[in-house]
């Protein structure tokens, strides 16, 4: 929020006229461990998608509130939630992808399958993978896909936000060769390494007009010299606070489990899309590149 209105430049192409796609990802490169039990019950997208995942989609695509005061920035989330495109039992097929980890090798050490954790059925159906396309019925954003991805034993921790804004109407640099303009893109990292990075493209030294993508990048722990506090750090001196703005209201917490139960409803009622696996160090399942088109998951 600080970064949208509290600068010129950024919020004029926050939009559908100059954004091509967001992606929001947060990945874990834990398994489930002494949680099976619970998480059989849940999944990843009761887990992470309806809390954690919706709640940075409200937060980049809501509308500026016109105070801090928590009802109001409340007031501009609930209304991005409420204006989510539902995913019903005819759209879940090809809106959406579930997968869940099989053993492999994390961070140099092998991991167990998500079936052989403890606390869980051998014959589990429950997904540790989730990916979800979403439009919003907005002024601001129609047209604009959002794509979110949450996964446990994933090769690299991470929650993201991206920004993909855009190619140039005019491809005028490429010397002939059959390849468009990488697209610009804005980077939140909010967790490890805070920070926020925006790639764009130069030219390459020399009597060519090649281009290649570099980086503009803040960190917080370079530029503040010190560390940010850890989420639930922050939560809990809020509620000793008695400030609720990173807290869900009411109407929230109803408008996105709306959204997910009717996602829940078509997975049970069609069977589709089919569980798949992935090994667990990966980036997850094949059928979620395939859910952006022509365009690519940001790298794990």
């Amino acid at each position: 929020m600080v970064m949208r209105f509290g600068n010129g430049f950024f919020e004029p192409v926050w939009n559908s006229r100059y954004v091509d796609h967001v992606q929001i990802t947060m990945a874990e490169t834990i398994g489930v461990g002494t949680r099976g039990r619970y998480y059989e019950s849940a999944g990843a997208l009761r887990d992470m998608m309806q809390n954690h995942m919706l709640q940075l989609l409200s937060l980049v695509a809501m509308e500026p509130p016109v105070d801090l005061d928590p009802d109001s920035v409340h007031d501009e989330k609930v209304k991005v939630l409420k204006s989510m495109r539902p995913v019903g039992a005819g759209l879940v097929a090809t809106e959406t992808v579930r997968a869940q980890y099989e053993k492999g090798i994390v961070e140099g050490d092998e991991a167990p399958g998500y079936r052989e954790e403890e606390g869980v059925d051998p014959d589990s159906r429950t997904e540790t993978y989730a990916a979800l396309r979403v439009y919003l019925d907005s002024w601001r954003w129609a047209g604009v896909p959002f794509f979110l991805r949450t996964g446990k034993r994933l090769s690299r921790r991470t929650t993201e936000i991206s920004i993909h804004f855009k190619r140039p109407p005019l491809l005028l640099f490429a010397e002939k060769l059959a390849v468009s303009t990488p697209p610009n893109v804005l980077t939140f990292r909010i967790q490890p390494q805070e920070g926020i990075t925006m790639s764009f493209n130069s030219k390459i030294p020399g009597p060519t007009t090649q281009m290649r993508t570099v980086n503009m990048d803040f960190s917080y722990g370079s530029a503040f010299g010190e560390e940010l506090p850890e989420a639930y750090e922050r939560l809990l001196l809020d509620a000793m606070l008695g400030d609720s703005t990173l807290y869900m209201r009411k109407d929230e917490v109803d408008s996105a489990w709306g959204f997910i139960t009717e996602i829940l409803h078509g997975w049970e009622t069609t069977g589709r899309p089919g569980l798949e696996r992935y090994r667990a160090g990966g980036a997850g399942p094949e059928s979620a590149a395939v859910l952006l088109g022509s365009n690519r998951w940001r790298r794990l």
